[in-house]
């Protein structure tokens, strides 16, 4: 460790790697024994080391809680931590910025790209004493069957992992702000972040995700997003898998060649495809897939990566060039289960928007909310039509 002029003390990062497209990933620690990982654009400015986070931080809160419910079989993580999380606080403490004498932020350096555990965990951060970070979970779930299993008053401790994925040092923005080159760095973090929440003890499920605005209720402004990685398949996924079964194993190829073929088609690459799907539920929808079967971000090659970012800009951007003002959405990048339907399971972009006119919100009537039924207010042709018109004004 040394100490240069301004007094902070910095050390080199105990474990670095190359990733693809020049990416490097440095790995360390924050003061209470959370994982934070630098992802580097390829050439960055930043020097190889970072600066130590000197907090004084109290003890990790202990693992959630799980819930049956027994009516419909799925899980509820119960987690009184997440009560104390940062909520719109004032830009000069922003929790995600790089720390300053004034801001005791969650991250020590300047950095490009920036991953870390989140403090008010919904799931975690006890896994397994093998990790050698976190005690054995009591009560742990016992595989995918003993979760399937219905009975009154079920728990578990709700293992598993969340992160949070800082797009960038900016105190504004959100993941269509970015460049393409920092656009590319996110997605080498995603598919790393993939591989390794994946390889955990009792990880079924990886999720990465953005929400952005707060008419979808995000409570930080900083461009970031988040990563999931459940202790069990997810509802949504499970339909799919019963979708699956009940159809097809080609499903997706089946999807994509049938949007291909029709008038909702948004972007069409070497690689992918974006379009409106044909049962859209919301205002405004996207569905992206690649072009051959891959499960998630970790089996992506290098030139699926390359063409991918620029075009999930030109989505998003295509978004927000609707209206004057920026557009809320969920940004649900969908990826097989670690276990389970490896081989029929297609990497997806899911991204819903409930705005359905620039000052008009879509919100969940009763049938929709109370009985899953679900009215679409915008035929989803239309909304292609216009999503087209929006995105060709789009430059990177």
């Amino acid at each position: 460790m040394n100490t240069p002029e301004n007094g902070t003390p910095t050390h080199a990062i105990a474990e670095t790697s190359d990733l693809g497209a020049g990416v490097v990933k440095r790995s360390t620690r924050l003061a209470d024994g959370r994982e934070l990982i630098y992802f580097d654009d390829p050439g960055t400015a930043l020097g190889p080391e970072r600066a130590v986070d000197t907090r004084d931080l109290g003890a990790r809160p202990e693992t959630a809680t799980m819930r049956q419910d027994i009516l419909t079989g799925d899980w509820v993580s119960v987690a009184a931590a997440r009560q104390n999380r940062a909520f719109l606080p004032p830009a000069e403490l922003d929790p995600l910025a790089p720390q300053t004498a004034t801001n005791p932020s969650e991250i020590p350096s300047v950095y490009d790209v920036a991953v870390f555990e989140n403090k008010s965990p919904s799931f975690g951060p006890a896994l397994a004493a093998a990790i050698g970070d976190a005690p054995e979970a009591a009560d742990a779930p016992r595989g995918l069957e003993d979760l399937a299993h219905l009975g009154l008053g079920r728990t578990r401790t709700s293992v598993g992992r969340t992160e949070v994925v800082c797009f960038s040092p900016e105190r504004t923005g959100s993941f269509g702000t970015q460049t393409v080159t920092r656009a590319r760095t996110v997605i080498e973090a995603w598919a790393d972040r993939t591989a390794a929440l994946s390889a955990l003890p009792g990880i079924e499920q990886v999720f990465p995700f953005e929400n952005r605005g707060e008419a979808i209720g995000v409570t930080l402004q900083h461009p970031h997003g988040q990563i999931y990685a459940y202790p069990y398949v997810t509802p949504r996924t499970t339909r799919l898998l019963d979708s699956i079964d009940r159809t097809a194993p080609d499903l997706f190829q089946r999807i994509l060649e049938f949007e291909q073929a029709g008038p909702r088609v948004l972007l069409r690459g070497e690689h992918f495809t974006a379009f409106v799907p044909f049962a859209a539920r919301w205002p405004l929808e996207i569905h992206l897939l690649p072009h051959r079967h891959v499960p998630d971000f970790a089996m992506l090659s290098d030139p699926e990566k390359d063409e991918l970012a620029p075009m999930y800009l030109r989505l998003l951007r295509g978004v927000d060039a609707l209206y004057e003002s920026e557009t809320p959405y969920i940004a649900a990048w969908h990826q097989a289960p670690v276990n389970v339907g490896r081989d029929t399971v297609r990497l997806s972009l899911q991204l819903t928007s409930p705005r359905r006119a620039a000052d008009k919100l879509k919100f969940l009537a009763g049938s929709e909310a109370a009985m899953g039924a679900w009215i679409g207010d915008v035929p989803p042709e239309d909304a292609a039509a216009r999503l087209r018109t929006a995105i060709e004004g789009v430059t990177l």
